[in-house]
Formats: structure tokens, sequence, C-alpha cells
């Protein structure tokens, strides 16, 4: 990342500041990492000791947010991978290309949804955060926890990492923290796409579940859950979790419990790998047929849940999966424009939960996601305008400049 922290103004900008509103002509003034002041029409900041960049008219818009971010799961733009499982040394590499990837296209920030290395990503948050390596900011965590079971999803590892009962639940969130993960992912409910019938059954016992919540108050650590069935969902409203991902099969009595909860949960429907499914040609070989039907069946509950949803008030975030073979890291902004052709977002409303609603979800709500005075200096320069054409976002030769913490990851050529 080059260019040391100094003062820094944009000038000849649009500004979407985050909020949702349509972005407005005005300026932004960087100092150290930190936005010192933004100026909207005519009004200018002040320039001095400052370097001064001309924006040619571009939106400058916040770092965006990945909220379901995989960063081991080894397929990206730039290197296919027809599996999901590398040797150690080079699954380590592959999670630090795939963090550049991703800032590469926008994503300044990212929540880690599970990892298949147990100390890849705390690692690598550590070289990030020196200066070591490139990638965005980074809420590490951990392998994704499922018991074991004939049928698991997962290698079921050693049994101090997957072992059943309450006891063992609990010893897996502490291990977590203790290898420096901030959040710690169960699958509360399977997943039908890879096993049929999956997403209705649950995985955990109500006391396995609340033992890990016992146990991330203990360890300050954040629950994070896999839930398709309606079950699932309010196993893990009631142990805290603050995000869930899905909820596709939410009854009434889950849509209840995620309103009453909507100031603690957070909920990331993950449309990307359901079109991403839907839309893949694979080799004669693999046979998708029931995937395929799976993700149509996915994607017609989410049209109506994701609505429904925001009527109520819930905070819900992009991130879709991405990093299997036919969605690959790098894609990530295309869920944005899922959300508008699925979920009736307009772009300037899924650019707000994928900015200021993302601040809040890596827990610095009134520091990250904004062009605000006091907030981080995690911003991108657009040649055009997203709120217009939201597929801009999936072009990485439209984002002319890459901003985090105050230093250039790409610059105006």
């Amino acid at each position: 990342m080059t260019g040391a922290h100094s003062s820094i103004v944009f000038s000849r900008v649009r500004v979407f500041d985050g909020s949702g509103s349509a972005p407005v002509d005005g300026e932004v003034r960087i100092e150290g990492n930190r936005i010192a002041e933004v100026s909207r029409g005519a009004e200018q900041v002040s320039r001095q000791n400052a370097r001064v960049i001309d924006g040619h008219g571009g939106v400058l818009m916040p770092g965006m947010v990945e909220a379901h971010a995989h960063l081991t799961w080894p397929t990206s733009v730039e290197k296919f991978v027809p599996g999901m499982s590398l040797p150690p040394d080079e699954l380590a590499l592959t999670a630090a290309r795939n963090a550049r990837i991703l800032l590469d296209h926008g994503f300044t920030s990212a929540y880690s949804a599970g990892s298949l290395g147990k100390h890849i990503e705390p690692a690598l948050k550590a070289e990030i955060d020196s200066g070591g390596l490139p990638g965005p900011r980074l809420i590490p965590s951990t392998l994704e926890r499922e018991p074991p079971t004939d049928t698991a999803l997962l290698d079921p590892g050693r049994a101090d990492d997957h072992g059943v009962g309450p006891e063992n639940v609990a010893a897996f969130v502490g291990m977590c923290a203790r290898i420096g993960a901030k959040a710690v992912k169960f699958l509360l409910s399977g997943e039908s796409a890879l096993q049929p019938g999956a997403s209705q059954r649950l995985l955990y016992t109500d006391e396995e579940i609340q033992a890990a919540r016992r146990a991330a108050r203990e360890h300050d650590v954040w629950l994070t859950g896999h839930a398709h069935a309606a079950e699932a969902i309010k196993m893990g409203l009631r142990a805290g979790f603050r995000v869930l991902y899905h909820c596709t099969y939410a009854d009434d009595e889950a849509l209840a419990m995620l309103e009453a909860h909507k100031h603690e949960i957070f909920v990331a429907p993950s449309i990307g790998i359901v079109q991403a499914t839907l839309d893949a040609t694979p080799p004669p070989h693999f046979d998708m047929t029931h995937m395929k039907q799976d993700a149509a069946t996915v994607l017609e509950h989410q049209r109506q849940l994701v609505p429904e949803l925001r009527r109520r008030g819930l905070r819900l975030l992009p991130g879709g999966d991405y990093g299997f073979p036919f969605n690959p890291n790098g894609r990530n902004a295309r869920d944005l424009e899922l959300w508008v052709r699925h979920f009736d977002y307009t772009p300037a409303a899924a650019l707000h939960a994928a900015t200021a609603l993302g601040g809040q979800l890596m827990g610095k709500p009134a520091e990250l996601g904004k062009i605000e005075p006091g907030y981080l200096a995690d911003l991108l320069l657009i040649d055009g305008d997203p709120t217009v054409d939201i597929a801009l976002l999936q072009n990485k030769h439209a984002l002319k400049v890459i901003m985090k913490d105050g230093r250039f990851h790409k610059e105006l050529a």
C-alpha cells in the first residue's frame, strides 16, 4: 500500500456519503487516516499543506464491506481451483491473494464467515494490520464448526475442535478466541445444496448453543451462524448470535423474533451463491441438477423474505459466499446488482447496506462506512455513478482510487 499519511483533498467529486442519499458535488479533506472536512456545493475545504486530487466529476464513496467473506475459499477471478482443498501452505498463500483481490475490487473491510484453516485468518489479519500484506480490514474467523457425523460437510478434524456436547462446544469457542479469531462460525442447520433436505436439519441442541453463548461472552467474541431452517434462526437468536446467514425458511415466529432483535442482529441472505449456481455451466462429468433445483427454491423464498425483513427494519447486508469455483472471490460486488434485481433495492440503498451498515457490522458504527468528519478514510473514487449503474462496481478499472486508512492502495494514473 503506497502513500504515507498526509493531508489530501479530493476536489471536483460527487460525494456519496453512505447514507443512501444521492451523490452531491463537493470536496473531501483527509488528514492522517481520517476524514477532516466535507463540503457540499461550491464551498471548498482547506487546502493548507494538502495534496489536491482532481476527481474529474467521479463519485467518491466509502469503501465497501464484504459481510460474508471466505478468504480461504480458493477460487478467485485470478485463479481457478476445481475443488475446495489445497495443501496448508498453498491455502495460506491463496488467502493472502484473495485478501488483496478483495481490496483491488473496492472491499476495504471484510467480516469472515469461516475459514478452511484454523490459524490462517488471525495470522493474515496481523500481517494486513502491520502493513506487511495488502488487504481489507478483517474480522477474522477460524474453522466453521459442525458436529462430527458420517455426513459432515467439513472435515471433522481433531476431536478437540469438533467434539459433541456443551463442554466441547464451549471449548471450541475458547480455542478460537485464544488463536485470535473474533467471529466464531457455527453451522446451525445443514445445506441442502450439498445434501438434499439438510437445510431443514438442526445440527446442534439448544444446550450446546447456549454453551457457545456463555463462552462467547467470557472470551469476548461474536457468534455467526449458517441458518436456513426456521428453528435454526430461532436457536441463533436465543443464543445472542450477531450475524445469521441465509435465514431462507423463516416462519412467522422467526420473523417476529428477528424483528424483536433487529438492533442486535445482522442478516446476510447470501444471494450471490444462489445466482451463481443458477448461472453455472458445469462440465459434463459434474451434475449440478440438484444444486440448481435447490438454488431456484432458495431464490423464490428469498425474494419474498428480504423485502419483508427490510420492511421490519432488519439490518441486511450483501455478501454472497464467494470463493467457490463457479462464484469466485473478486466478483463480490455482483451482490449489489442482484439486490437491485431481486430484492427491489435502489442502487443507493444497496450501497448504503454495503457501506454504512457494513461499518456497523465491523464494530465501528461511528468510524466506518460514511464520508463524514471523523470517519476513517476508507474511500473509493469511481469513474461514473454507481447510484445510477450499480454494475460499475464490478469493473475494477472503474475504481480509479482505492484508499484504506488514509493510504492509497490504488492511485489515479
